[in-house]
């Protein structure tokens, strides 16, 4: 059954935890069955499942928060998902809302720096595919990505370091075609003798016609991804930021043309060109986006260092020889043989043999930590002096330094408090601004002095470019990326990202030494208390 809307009449299902006894059958059956529009509502103690038949105006929401008031749980799924063609704050929202709308879609969450989007809905109700379609409707791509466990921040580096490329050499080209589209028009403005030798050279129409080819190349060249997003966004009735650029420089280009080709048929006096206006804005944009993407590129490195500290293969006694082998390879249950300087690859317990190991990146501690029959080793840690065979016990995403990449990814990709206000301001940011660059245009026009319409277009087209909404959008997440990034590599670990939010209302923070390995802790000792 399709569950991307509910029809009079059908039946879908929820999974329930915590129901214990039939008593909790009725009460979720009552719970249910109080919502307006609910048919019948049927709970299987057995199979913990609800199925609820509606007259289709319903929202899943509804029910899910009947059950919960009810004092039992919907288990819930997280999904993620990479999104491509975000430029924008604005952007940001029109995605949240598209999913959120997705029937059984509980919350919605995404971030423009990381560009992924973090759904959690109902288990059972959503699929993968649905999510996708919701994205695609709205006008983005969701990126698809087959990767090993711990190679995804390789490959999101190697990502954002190939559109910076792309950007820079959009910006270096669109820069050469301007700068000589900029002397020739605003030197002939304040410079004399630029104006003088234009006019004794080549003429100023055809300057005109020189300064129409470069901002042509400009404006469809480099320039031509704003169109490509900023068009259908506009057609969509969902401006966003591609759609700013697109409004002002095609109003400088489109006035300019006129002026250029068919200058009788504007007002005397008022055909003027702003070639270099159009061509300036398209680079100025383009230099901001190489400058976002530059940023973005340098979060992921933390990560990608973190995952650097994992070996890259491990010497693993099978069927009485030692081989070498991936570490993708390595089971649960594998001896792995470590000789001096090796890096530890998986966790596990030390079956013989004994040798100190450097635990710095784990614990932070200087000191290595002996390590004999029975105890623990971690994977990513440095053996130092002796030899030693162990049993892999986690392997994979299951080892402690795979759960600390999830932890900072996690981390980087969640929202601040404060997040939600820029994304109510940056939701309704576009239409107001172009709301505004309307009006700007209407009183210029009428109330302006002469000549009313360049004065008008040029104050409409300011409006437009001025207003950009993508540094609010970035601004956040990109600090969040930043500082848990780097605290990571300093051997701090944020397991959410609300944490460095609160930590601006901290004056002291007090830190606990209990090594398993050194007997009692420094903090036992009152000469060793501090608070820092």
């Amino acid at each position: 059954m399709s569950t991307d809307t509910i029809t009079s009449g059908s039946s879908f299902e929820f999974p329930i935890e915590g129901m214990t006894c039939a008593s909790c059958v009725l009460r979720v059956e009552k719970a249910i069955a109080a919502v307006p529009g609910t048919i019948k509502a049927i709970v299987n103690l057995a199979t913990e499942r609800a199925s609820v038949e509606t007259d289709g105006s319903v929202q899943p929401r509804a029910i899910i928060a009947a059950i919960n008031s009810a004092g039992y749980e919907t288990s819930l799924e997280h999904l993620e998902l990479e999104i491509e063609g975000m430029t924008c704050a604005s952007c940001v929202g029109r995605i949240e809302r598209a999913l959120s709308a997705v029937q059984g879609v509980v919350s919605a969450s995404v971030n423009l720096a990381t560009e992924k989007a973090t759904i959690s809905a109902t288990g059972g109700l959503v699929t993968q595919q649905m999510l996708e379609r919701a994205v695609e409707g709205a006008g983005y791509a969701v990126r698809h990505t087959e990767l090993e466990a711990g190679t995804a921040p390789v490959a999101v580096v190697d990502r954002k370091a190939a559109e910076a490329r792309k950007l820079s050499w959009a910006f270096g080209l669109s820069a050469l075609l301007t700068a000589p589209l900029f002397v020739m028009e605003m030197g002939s403005h304040f410079i004399p003798a630029v104006h003088m030798f234009i006019m004794n050279t080549i003429g100023m129409q055809t300057n005109h016609y020189l300064q129409f080819v470069l901002a042509s190349v400009v404006l469809f060249g480099p320039g031509l991804r704003f169109f490509q997003k900023g068009i259908p966004a506009l057609l969509r009735g969902a401006p966003d930021m591609n759609s700013l650029v697109v409004l002002g420089t095609s109003a400088a280009w489109g006035f300019s043309v006129v002026s250029t080709f068919f200058g009788g048929l504007l007002p005397a006096g008022t055909a003027n060109v702003y070639y270099e206006a159009a061509a300036v804005i398209v680079t100025l944009i383009l230099l901001g986006r190489l400058l976002e993407a530059r940023a973005k590129g340098r979060t992921s490195q933390a990560i990608q260092r973190l995952v650097g500290l994992q070996a890259k293969t491990a010497r693993v006694v099978r069927d009485g020889a030692v081989i070498e082998l991936p570490l993708e390879a390595v089971r649960a249950g594998d001896r792995i043989q470590i000789r001096p300087g090796d890096k530890v690859p998986v966790d596990g317990v030390v079956r013989s043999g004994e040798s100190y190991v450097d635990e710095a990146m784990i614990t932070g501690e200087p000191i290595p930590v002996r390590k004999g029959e029975g105890d623990e080793v971690v994977g990513g840690t440095i053996n130092k002096t002796g030899s030693f065979e162990f049993e892999a016990t986690k392997v994979g995403s299951d080892t402690l330094l795979a759960q600390i990449i999830r932890m900072v990814e996690a981390a980087q990709g969640s929202k601040l408090p404060i997040q939600a206000l820029v994304d109510r301001v940056t939701g309704v940011f576009v239409p107001v601004v172009i709301a505004i660059a309307l009006a700007t245009f209407a009183v210029w026009f009428v109330f302006g002095p002469s000549p009313q319409l360049t004065f008008a277009l040029v104050n409409a087209v300011a409006v437009l470019i001025i207003a950009c909404p993508c540094a609010m959008g970035l601004a956040t997440p990109t600090s969040i990326m930043v500082g848990t990034g780097r605290a990571a590599e300093l051997g701090i670990l944020f397991r959410k990202g609300e944490a460095l939010q609160t930590l601006r209302d901290v004056n002291v923070i007090a830190l606990e030494d209990r090594h398993p390995h050194q007997g009692p802790s420094r903090t036992d000792r009152p000469d060793r208390n501090r608070g820092l």
